[in-house]
């Protein structure tokens, strides 16, 4: 699929999902946007980001000249980058020779270290890899077990490295991902995050009853909410051949698809 038909299909499968959320959800602050992609609030931070972000693993394996052209200024105004080293290398090759963040581009990154020590020194590593002084968002990744809560929350925990990067000014909010309603309900309850990253599509909000809790919970609490997944369609079934090479489910990649009320097919299953 060509990017600009992927940019339509995702903007519309956002809008029939934004439709099934409860009314508060639904309600978050948007304004129309020259670039023809929708900017939404990001919870209290006071920002407002495109509906479609740029993730980082898009450019896994690919050269430096590739990265340049897929991460040109022109990309949405929305930019996310990932935890691994190759990726925060291409993005890094991508914005050579400068220390500021181009114009109208939100960077975040993540960090798997769950200890003070192995955070900052994760964070130290992306600002020199990325070629910047600031994130704007720096986010714990991929939690899922109440034992990794502790040790981010707990004494010498990876939040005591986020609370210093923020004094320093190299940070400007701080969020986390999470892959389990029990992780993203207890690192909500013992500090108050600025974002939340959590899968959220039709199927596992519907089938599975996956996200509805944590997302009312988030926005409850004023924060901004970034969505994983939003186009997966189901499971990749076992021995089949993965279509495409960084996407690690069956997702929606007919733009007319995408765009087809959630909810009509819900009802099907």
């Amino acid at each position: 699929m060509k990017r600009r038909e992927f940019v339509i299909g995702a903007a519309g499968a956002g809008a029939a999902m934004a439709s099934l959320f409860p009314a508060g959800l639904s309600g978050i602050e948007r304004e129309a946007h020259a670039s023809g992609l929708e900017r939404r609030a990001l919870g209290r931070t006071g920002e407002k980001l495109s509906v479609i972000g740029f993730g980082g693993i898009v450019v896994t394996s690919s050269t430096a000249a590739q990265a340049s052209e897929r991460c040109a200024p022109r990309s949405t105004p929305a930019s996310t980058t990932s935890t691994w080293p190759e990726l925060r290398e291409r993005r890094g090759h991508a914005r050579a020779g400068s220390r500021a963040l181009p114009q109208g581009v939100f960077l975040a990154c993540k960090t798997q270290g769950r200890t003070k020590d192995a955070a900052n020194a994760e964070l130290e590593s992306s600002l020199r890899k990325m070629r910047t002084d600031h994130f704007d968002l720096y986010q714990h990744h991929a939690v899922t077990k109440k034992a990794d809560v502790a040790t981010i929350l707990g004494p010498g925990g990876a939040m005591e490295a986020f609370e210093a990067a923020k004094k320093a000014g190299k940070v400007r909010f701080v969020g986390f991902s999470a892959h389990s309603v029990e992780a993203a309900t207890a690192l909500m309850d013992g500090y108050a995050f600025d974002t939340i990253l959590f899968p959220v599509n039709y199927a596992t909000w519907h089938a599975g009853g996956f996200g509805p809790q944590v997302l009312a919970k988030a926005q409850e609490k004023g924060m901004g909410i970034l969505c994983l997944k939003a186009l997966a369609k189901a499971p990749l079934a076992e021995g089949a051949k993965n279509r495409y090479e960084k996407c690690w489910y069956e997702p929606f990649d007919a733009p007319d698809e995408a765009r087809q009320p959630c909810a009509s097919r819900c009802r099907t299953r």
